[in-house]
């Protein structure tokens, strides 16, 4: 089977592999397709949390291969992967308490971009008809968005301020919007806002000098009640959610590490704001694709570009040396 490992930063190589043996109470699966998005481009690059070789590909949706005595997971069953999983507990005694609670597949575990993997039920949720397999590669940005939204618990009619205009903040947007909040995206860049302005975000502004300032406008003098920040969405000043909240707001900050961000919370302090933290949304697959299959997000509304499998290492070699990635599209490798 084909299988691409990372051996170094920055090398990317495609190999023939002996298809695995059968794992006791694991369930053989056959990868069809598999997302390449940022934390693909940064761990093609090289990043503190990587151990090479290690088999990239985050996000990735599949199909059963096998029959099974699983009711849940027929032969054909489309799936979606988990890209987040329990890390596995040696029973030790001692622990080593800079150990991570969670595994990110393509991470700090092999991912999925190879043909074949043998996973438990645990670690992968049968897709219904309504789910596009388009759709299902960006369940996990759904998931984030919603565990992001819950860990803010905004109410309806508040104002929250999203900074970041990038898919996952788009998608926290249209979660507020369904939860009857108004967010307000904010971005360094205009033609991400533009973009947003299509997908149903219909209050969003540049982050200049005159920001406060209008979001003040917006929420009559009372600033927002509170905000988001998504790491991920590149050229954003992280203390603008600090900035553009009312004292006593709570902020989100949503994404994974590293981040490289540094705070200064002193304006955290004077505020007395409270800062609450996701960086996986490992309990909210499920919920995600409830939502997506009634319609209340709409992931549908980027555009899907296609690297067929010979295709895969110089796309990525481009990828990740670009400076600016597109944010109305996403891009998948078919392993077809």
């Amino acid at each position: 089977m084909n299988v691409w490992k990372l051996t170094g930063a920055g090398k990317l190589e495609k190999t023939e592999s002996a298809i695995p043996e059968p794992v006791a109470g694991k369930i053989k699966v056959r990868v069809t397709k598999v997302l390449i998005g940022n934390s693909d481009a940064e761990t093609y690059l090289g990043s503190s949390r990587i151990v090479h070789p290690l088999i990239p590909g985050q996000f990735a949706i599949g199909m059963i291969a096998e029959e099974t005595e699983n009711p849940l997971f027929p032969k054909g069953t489309r799936v979606v992967l988990h890209a987040f999983v329990p890390a596995p507990d040696g029973g030790t005694a001692k622990r080593d308490f800079t150990e991570d609670d969670i595994e990110i597949c393509g991470q700090t575990k092999d991912g999925f971009l190879r043909d074949l993997v043998y996973l438990s039920p645990e670690e992968m949720t049968p897709l219904p008809d309504s789910v596009s397999d388009n759709q299902a590669l960006l369940l996990h940005h759904v998931a984030f968005a919603q565990a992001t939204v819950e860990a803010l618990d905004a109410q309806k009619g508040q104002h929250i301020a999203v900074l970041g205009a990038n898919i996952l903040g788009m998608l926290v947007c249209q979660m507020l919007i369904y939860q009857q909040a108004a967010p307000v995206l904010i971005d360094s860049d205009a033609e991400r806002l533009n973009f947003a302005r299509n997908t149903g975000v219909y209050y969003s502004m540049l982050a200049d000098e005159s920001l406060v300032e209008n979001v003040g406008t917006i929420t009559g003098g009372r600033l927002a009640d509170g905000a988001v920040y998504v790491t991920g969405a590149s050229g954003n000043d992280a203390e603008i959610p600090f900035r553009v909240c009312a004292r006593q707001a709570r902020i989100v900050v949503s994404g994974q590490p590293p981040c490289g961000v540094k705070l200064d919370l002193n304006l955290a302090l004077r505020k007395q704001l409270s800062v609450d933290c996701i960086s996986n949304c490992i309990e909210y697959l499920e919920t995600a694709i409830n939502l997506v299959a009634n319609k209340a997000v709409s992931p549908e509304r980027f555009h899907a570009n296609c690297v067929k499998e010979n295709d895969v290492i110089p796309f990525m070699e481009e990828y990740a040396a670009r400076t600016e990635r597109d944010i109305d599209s996403f891009t998948y490798a078919d392993l077809l």
